[in-house]
């Protein structure tokens, strides 16, 4: 806990291209969490290499990925907006933890056998010790909260069954976090397939909507978006694809399912795309304008990450060396 809050610690990874799923279902929700939390977003790179990234495009994509975190709206003054590699206490909180993870819960983890089919080439120990850095990241800042999707609660569990079996070797060192429960955030599927989730690492470029495309590359992949043979505007089941449509104006517009079922009754498909693409476009330009803003400011991007830095730092180096000293290392002499 800090000044009376409660910790909230959440991030994204440093690849591929930020989608409209990510900022409808996470992003945007993110943004007033400061009111009730102190908030912590961290710039995930240390779990993007995994995967091999080339290391220019890397760097770029997570500058570009913090300024996306303020163009959307999260105040950097009231919530720490950080690059993961730049707190050495993730990856040394992560070996530590390694040692109290066992070899049977790392092979149970669903994720891993997904990765590794993608990346047959390359199934290194990273990606299968990938869940313990996030207990790390999670339990460093002592966090009482985290925001996961569906796709993370298994590590989430991990992370808890971690900081228990810490805590009856050392005490009561680790903080037991909790999903956070808030407001739902939209799950908005695949414009092409709607039985997936939107996904940056989509092949097909049509079937996500990424939150720097421009207007008419927006309204463009809506116009293309799957839908059914059907021509009603109705939230229905046995039509994934038109509700997928709907949940994204209902959230975009503000209006609820309901209105917006009433508002389209009685008109086509084509109509209904170009009011999508029209209000997403909408949602996302102040987004654009902003982040162009900051890409033009590189003094006022560098102060932030050097001193959001400096914050998480400091407040993750206390729950470090408390752990250090738990499990037998040497004080430091200073």
């Amino acid at each position: 806990m800090l000044d009376g809050k409660k910790m909230l610690f959440s991030g994204m990874q440093a690849t591929g291209n930020i989608t409209l799923g990510n900022y409808l279902g996470a992003l945007k929700n993110w943004v007033n969490l400061c009111d009730e939390y102190e908030c912590f977003y961290c710039v995930v790179d240390l779990h993007s290499i995994t995967v091999r990234q080339n290391p220019a495009e890397l760097r770029k994509r997570a500058r570009n990925l913090l300024m996306l975190y303020i163009a959307a709206g999260i105040d950097p003054e009231k919530n720490c907006l950080y690059y993961q590699s730049h707190v050495s206490g993730h990856a040394e909180l992560g070996w530590i933890l390694n040692c109290f993870t066992y070899m049977g819960e790392l092979n149970r983890m669903t994720q891993f056998k997904d990765k590794s089919a993608k990346h047959a080439d390359n199934i290194n120990g990273g990606l299968y010790t990938y869940p313990v850095l996030m207990a790390a990241d999670i339990l460093l800042f002592q966090s009482d909260v985290v925001p996961v999707g569906a796709d993370q609660m298994q590590h989430l569990e991990l992370t808890r069954d971690i900081a228990q079996r810490f805590n009856n070797v050392y005490g009561d060192v680790f903080t037991i976090p909790e999903a956070y429960v808030g407001k739902a955030g939209a799950r908005i599927m695949s414009l092409q397939d709607p039985t997936k989730k939107m996904s940056k690492s989509d092949e097909n470029p049509n079937a996500s909507i990424y939150i720097m495309d421009d207007r008419d590359t927006i309204i463009r992949k809506f116009k293309r978006a799957v839908t059914d043979s059907d021509t009603r505007i109705i939230y229905s089941e046995d039509k994934p694809g038109i509700r997928n449509l709907i949940d994204i104006y209902s959230v975009a517009s503000g209006k609820t399912i309901e209105e917006v079922e009433k508002e389209f009754d009685g008109k086509g498909y084509g109509d209904f795309k170009l009011a999508v693409g029209e209000t997403v476009a909408d949602v996302l330009e102040p987004i654009h304008k902003r982040f162009d803003e900051l890409s033009k400011d590189k003094a006022y991007v560098d102060g932030i990450i050097k001193a959001n830095a400096e914050k998480a730092g400091y407040i993750a180096n206390k729950t470090l060396r408390k752990v250090q000293k738990k499990v037998g290392f040497p004080e430091r002499i200073r």
